[in-house]
């Protein structure tokens, strides 16, 4: 795997030490993305531009299991 870089906060995470936000990078294959927690920087998740859309577009319309 390619090493991420270029790490992005989200910008619902506020200013506060960072340490609870969600944080996402791409690498030079524009078909990968890597996702973390800046809590636990070494566990990263790898998904699509394509599923991360599906879930971004589930959580708007409140259709993932457990959102309120």
């Amino acid at each position: 795997m390619t090493p991420a870089s270029n790490w992005q906060k989200s910008s619902f995470s506020g200013g506060g030490d960072g340490s609870n936000c969600l944080e996402l990078a791409s690498t030079s294959t524009p078909t990968t993305l890597h996702l973390r927690e800046s809590d636990t920087p070494t566990t990263v998740l790898t998904t699509t531009p394509t599923a991360l859309a599906h879930l971004l577009a589930g959580i708007r319309a409140h259709a993932v299991p457990g959102q309120a």
